[in-house]
């Protein structure tokens, strides 16, 4: 039976071997005596350079588990560890308008405590990985939505942690600067071996981007599915639009069947 007191933090280090996220029997419920659970008994590795896109509809504790795995929250049951730090990037790039670009960057590598006489040198370095290195100096207001997140992205990079987790961050753009960020986000998740977990709505952008998609409803999770096609994958290729078609009927078969 699932446990409802509450516990101290159960993100713990992971020992030597052990993938760079799992996640062993994880339960989450909002509530007292009688809560509603978000997620339910979920287990899930993650090895380290994987990226791991996770699909659901709006309420199948897809967040939640991201939050979980940030520390930001506890599980009422079950244990996380972790091999690294973990960086976050959501939708909303939340740059502070009074800053610059490079200001934006500098203040993550403030907070990892990279000492003053490095900041800004790091953070143009930074820029130039995400292909802003002419934007340094541009305030948020001044820059496209497509920019703003990957100033964004080079933000996260300077936190300098080996597990990304990005929730819909690329939910408020149009398909074309969409697409623009998929192949930023491969490129660097790639050279940086990066472990992802990457949270979407939108299958077509799972397949795109991940080793693996894993299929989530009603707090638990459904199927994992690797995806072994070859890279660099379209959005609109045949064979990402048909696997990602597949899988999209497989959640909602596997949904009405729960």
């Amino acid at each position: 039976m699932i446990g409802t007191s509450p516990r101290e933090s159960s993100v713990q280090p992971a020992p030597q071997g052990v993938p760079a996220v799992r996640l062993d029997a994880v339960s989450k419920g909002f509530g007292g005596d009688e809560p509603v659970w978000a997620l339910t008994n979920v287990n899930l590795d993650v090895a380290t350079g994987e990226f791991v896109a996770v699909v659901g509809e709006s309420g199948c504790g897809k967040s939640t588990l991201l939050n979980l795995v940030a520390d930001l929250d506890q599980p009422t049951a079950g244990q996380i560890v972790r091999s690294d730090r973990v960086a976050l990037m959501f939708q909303d790039a939340t740059l502070l308008p009074w800053l610059t670009a490079r200001q934006n960057v500098e203040l993550a590598l403030r907070a990892r405590g990279v000492p003053r006489a490095d900041r800004r040198d790091q953070a143009e370095e930074l820029l130039q990985v995400v292909r802003l290195g002419n934007t340094g100096d541009k305030r948020p207001h001044e820059l496209s939505g497509g920019m703003r997140q990957r100033v964004n992205l080079a933000r996260c990079l300077a936190q300098d942690a080996g597990i990304v987790l990005m929730d819909e961050p690329l939910g408020a753009l149009d398909a074309m600067t969409r697409d623009l960020l998929h192949d930023e986000i491969e490129r660097v998740s790639r050279e940086r071996n990066l472990t992802v977990l990457f949270v979407t709505h939108n299958m077509r952008e799972a397949v795109r981007l991940a080793d693996r998609v894993i299929l989530m409803a009603r707090g638990q999770i459904l199927h994992e599915h690797p995806v072994p096609l070859s890279r660099p994958r379209v959005m609109d290729s045949a064979d990402v639009a048909t696997r990602a078609a597949d899988l999209t009927a497989r959640l909602k078969n596997s949904g009405s069947d729960r």
